[in-house]
């Protein structure tokens, strides 16, 4: 039998994945809190420069000059980041996304790294933790998508990377809360630190869940699927090689790549700028990490009715995060609070939470088994580019206000259209091998050049 048929005999979804989804599901809690750090331990306040007219002061004196307006402590007034300082705020940031290992060395590790963000005793051990907590927190966070897919069976996929993401929605509004309470930044650090395939293998692996859901059989055996084409695809090239050099997956991978990253872009850039919004800092945090709730319903409404989909649903939800984000640009400051910039960007936000949730499970449907791994590899480093840059993208505001959501709005756009040319899988059976993207019983957008001309 294939694995789906496999599971249909083990159980889809029986007590052991549940359990063991529940365990990964609730690391996104953590991993928010250390994704949304920077946030509020990198505040900062306005400040005043007593100085005479007409004189320049060095960096040295300059800090025996400067009075904060409020009395906030963060990494921004510890260490005094501002004017060519400024920077070094959004650089922690973006170091966080720099890095990308597996899941409990790697949690390990990054709760070892983020007790020394806490207690680091300057800026350069600090960036350099951040760096080090982002190594760690990337590989989990697909390493964690990755098994909640593989545990269960195909039908539970939406549910079960649908649940990952909210999880993490949750966890950046309890951070909000927890910022608010713990106000030391050194002690809101410590405070986010501690909340926290062979054949033969495959095998082990069903009949243990077998027996823990009550369906235990002696006599499972997965069939070798396209055994003797595996042996040839190896010939040609395996794994992020395939991606380059199948015409079918190089174009769809290059798709994916920007829709990854539009989509890290907008959403982190959009949550990274909740301090910068007018209104309690805190609350506006724990806003940002709300308004994600509804997006999950959503999307498992839309990408299961067969008029929407997965292509249609990501490309429209990118498409309307664009849109908002368009709208904030014609919006004044001082607008009421129904209509205001911040309740745009929150409009933004749902919708690119939506969009990004629906990523996740479109692409893991798009790559066949054999090079699914690979597939999400290089769309999570895609993303990763997005997150190192977000950070920088709400200090844009420099150059002009709108600038930040300029950027945001067109890669939502660009990004909702260029989605609309990847196929629909709902309802199509997961491709097992690399053959199987070229059956003629599939209908695929993004196909060979020859396929093309063959059929028109």
């Amino acid at each position: 039998m294939d694995l789906e048929e496999a599971f249909q005999v083990v159980g889809e979804f029986g007590s052991y994945q549940k359990r063991a989804v529940a365990v990964l599901v609730l690391t996104q809690v953590y991993m928010a809190c250390q994704s949304m750090l920077i946030v509020l331990v990198g505040y900062t306040p306005e400040y005043r420069i007593q100085q005479q007219d007409g004189t320049s002061l060095s960096q040295q004196e300059l800090l025996q000059h400067v009075t904060f307006t409020e009395d906030i402590d963060s990494i921004a007034t510890e260490w005094f980041l501002i004017k060519q300082q400024a920077y070094k705020v959004s650089l922690a940031g973006s170091l966080f996304f720099a890095g990308r290992p597996v899941y409990l060395t790697g949690l390990f590790f990054e709760v070892v790294f983020g007790y020394v963000s806490a207690l680091a005793p300057s800026y350069e051990v600090f960036a350099v933790s951040r760096l080090l907590v982002g190594l760690m927190n990337g590989g989990i966070g697909l390493v964690c998508f990755v098994l909640t897919q593989e545990y269960v069976g195909k039908s539970y996929w939406a549910m079960t990377g649908t649940l990952t993401s909210m999880t993490f929605a949750i966890g950046i509004a309890l951070f909000g809360a927890l910022g608010y309470f713990i106000q030391p930044w050194r002690s809101l650090a410590m405070a986010a630190n501690s909340s926290v395939k062979t054949s033969e293998r495959q095998l082990t692996v069903l009949n243990y869940m077998a027996v823990r859901n009550g369906n235990a059989t002696s006599n499972l055996m997965l069939q070798q699927v396209g055994f003797a084409k595996a042996r040839n695809q190896s010939k040609r090239g395996t794994g992020v090689l395939q991606l380059v050099i199948h015409p079918v997956l190089r174009l769809r991978t290059m798709v994916l790549m920007y829709v990854w990253y539009a989509c890290s872009l907008v959403y982190y850039g959009l949550t990274l700028g909740a301090s910068e919004s007018s209104g309690n800092r805190y609350v506006n945090v724990a806003m940002y990490g709300l308004v994600e709730l509804p997006a999950y319903p959503l999307c498992i409404y839309f990408i299961n009715k067969h008029w929407a989909g997965r292509r249609k649903s990501m490309a429209s939800f990118l498409g309307l995060a664009g849109t908002a984000c368009l709208c904030t640009m014609f919006v004044p400051e001082s607008t009421g609070n129904l209509l205001s910039v911040t309740s745009l960007a929150l409009v933004g936000k749902l919708m690119v939470s939506a969009a990004f949730n629906i990523a996740y499970v479109y692409t893991s449907e798009l790559y066949p088994t054999v090079i699914r791994n690979a597939g999400l590899g290089v769309c999570s480093m895609s993303c990763r580019v997005g997150g190192i840059l977000a950070p920088f993208v709400p200090s844009m505001r420099a150059l002009h206000t709108s600038m930040p959501f300029t950027v945001f709005c067109l890669s939502g756009l660009s990004a909702g259209c260029l989605g609309l040319l990847l196929p629909e899988t709902l309802n199509a059976p997961a491709a097992e091998t690399l053959e199987e993207l070229g059956s003629p019983t599939r209908s695929r957008v993004l196909e060979s050049k020859e396929k093309f001309n063959h059929r028109f």
